[in-house]
């Protein structure tokens, strides 16, 4: 046990971290040290997780040419340098190869390899994320999270001290709260060291979602649960836990932690407030729980067995050694919210207007007279002109821009010619489907505009939802395309015209 004194040190570094208001004040894993449960792991994209730390936070590789560079913080204990980033992957793409662990003990993500669940590589690994789809701002200075599509993960295998068996650990997550589905599984913390599902109690990670499949929190979600395996826990059983409440920030703060026959569930608003409890007490009675079976590997994004259907964002997280206090996870909130995580914009390049009616030429020099159209449900690219086309083919080749279905900081494209109607991805092909008013479709038609990569003075449109894909036209056929993914569509030669536009008024 610890002593009053060691737990209370996180309060007294909560006072003076909100006295301070800064970064440079002891950071989360200073703080879990100072309670006496040190990190054994700490990711993050975004900032440094200890006040001293210079290291690198990730590696980024570009599509260009396959090369890889390092992203540390400006200063000891800052925020990530994002202009280093962003100039070494101009016009062209970039992917989180690592997450770099800040503990030292040398516990860093990579790649997820296939499990019980294979990823959509044609090795059967999971995708990376893309290295700009979710860019945000710390006290005012841009930096980059995690943004996983379904069939992205991160995993770790044989990372070291993290706990195993019934041992006692913590862990936090800040994640996106409005980034989410209900697909297995979203997950940060410990799983199994085989990819496999191996039993009841062979987990505990946090989890972020509206899955009711095992179970729930009040209202319809979403909920921070725990994956203990084989189930999500937002408390005892019955699976219900009506204190669990459903999330609506845009930054979130998750806390899981366990020990022998004790578990927690906490949760806040990242950017301001205090943590709330919203279960503490014994272990699930369900077989398997107590005690508990911990392999200790670490996951992102995916579930134990390497569900890969899940989507969501993460910013910065940590396990510990032994069951932090609620005093020190107090002051890691506290200095959560004086990181003043801030959204910001999520375009660049021309720019659009909501209302207004545009028509998208190809940059390709095959294909500079073709326009983004649709024939039927199929969107394709047509020739057309302004002085001889029909005013049919005129209309098909003409798309009105509204505020993103999805994320109004985006856009989606509805149909002249067919009101309701709207560009969407389905499978990865690009069609024009009537608006269902389901999430899904919602996040299928919205897209986010981007200097474009051929640096023509074009646009590159990439999809909200799978931020690695954007408009491309392959044999003149529309998709959203990654640069040399696994598909057809995604080959690598020509990439970078294909996938860039010249955005221009309607013809209709």
């Amino acid at each position: 046990m610890f002593s009053r004194s060691s737990l209370e040190r996180g309060g007294v570094l909560a006072l003076r971290l909100i006295a301070m208001g800064a970064l440079v004040a002891a950071g989360p894993c200073d703080i879990y040290s100072s309670g006496g449960t040190p990190c054994i792991a700490a990711h993050s994209t975004t900032r440094a997780l200890y006040n001293a730390y210079t290291g690198s936070l990730y590696q980024v590789k570009r599509g260009s040419d396959g090369a890889v560079t390092n992203i540390a913080p400006l200063s000891a204990g800052g925020v990530a340098n994002a202009a280093a980033q962003d100039s070494f992957c101009a016009g062209t793409t970039c992917l989180i190869t690592i997450i770099y662990d800040q503990s030292g003990r040398g516990n860093h993500l990579t790649q997820a390899p296939p499990g019980g669940f294979k990823g959509p590589e044609a090795n059967g690994y999971d995708n990376l994320a893309s290295a700009t789809g979710a860019p945000v701002t710390l006290n005012g200075q841009r930096a980059y999270g995690v943004f996983v599509s379904p069939g992205t993960g991160y995993r770790n295998n044989a990372p070291s001290g993290t706990a195993k068996g019934d041992a006692a650990e913590g862990m936090y997550a800040v994640l996106d709260g409005t980034h989410y589905n209900g697909d297995c599984c979203f997950d940060y913390g410990n799983a199994e060291t085989n990819n496999l599902d191996t039993g009841n109690g062979h987990m505990e990670a946090i989890y972020f979602g509206d899955s009711t499949a095992w179970g729930s929190g009040s209202g319809s979600g979403p909920w921070i649960m725990a994956d203990l395996e084989n189930g999500l826990f937002s408390g005892s059983n019955p699976k219900n836990n009506a204190g669990d409440p459903s999330i609506s920030h845009r930054f979130i703060t998750a806390v899981v932690k366990g020990g022998p026959n004790k578990w927690a569930l906490r949760g806040a608003n990242a950017a301001s407030g205090s943590l709330s409890t919203y279960y503490s007490g014994a272990r699930p009675s369900a077989s398997g729980y107590n005690p508990m079976s911990k392999e200790g590997a670490i996951i992102l994004g995916i579930g134990g067995d390497n569900s890969v259907s899940a989507q969501g964002t993460f910013y910065e997280g940590v396990m510990t050694s032994g069951y932090p206090s609620d005093a020190t996870e107090n002051a890691v909130q506290a200095n959560i919210v004086a990181a003043k995580y801030a959204t910001t914009s999520l375009t660049s390049g021309p720019a659009l207007s909501v209302g207004s009616s545009i028509s998208l030429r190809a940059t390709t020099a095959c294909c500079t007279t073709r326009y983004l159209a649709h024939s039927g449900a199929t969107v394709n690219t047509q020739v057309v002109s302004s002085s001889s086309s029909s005013t049919t083919l005129k209309q098909q080749a003409s798309w009105t821009v509204r505020a993103g279905l999805g994320n109004s900081a985006c856009f989606s494209f509805e149909s002249r010619d067919t009101p309701g109607s709207y560009i969407r991805h389905y499978d990865f092909g690009l069609v024009l489907n009537a608006n269902d008013g389901s999430k899904q479709f919602r996040e299928d038609a919205t897209f986010c505009p981007q200097a474009g990569l051929n640096g023509q003075g074009s646009s590159s449109i990439r999809a909200w939802g799978y931020p690695t894909r954007y408009f491309r036209h392959y044999d003149n056929v529309s998709y959203v395309a990654s640069n040399g993914g696994v598909h057809t569509f995604d080959a690598a030669g020509s990439f970078n015209d294909d996938a860039s536009w010249v955005v221009s008024a309607g013809f209709a």
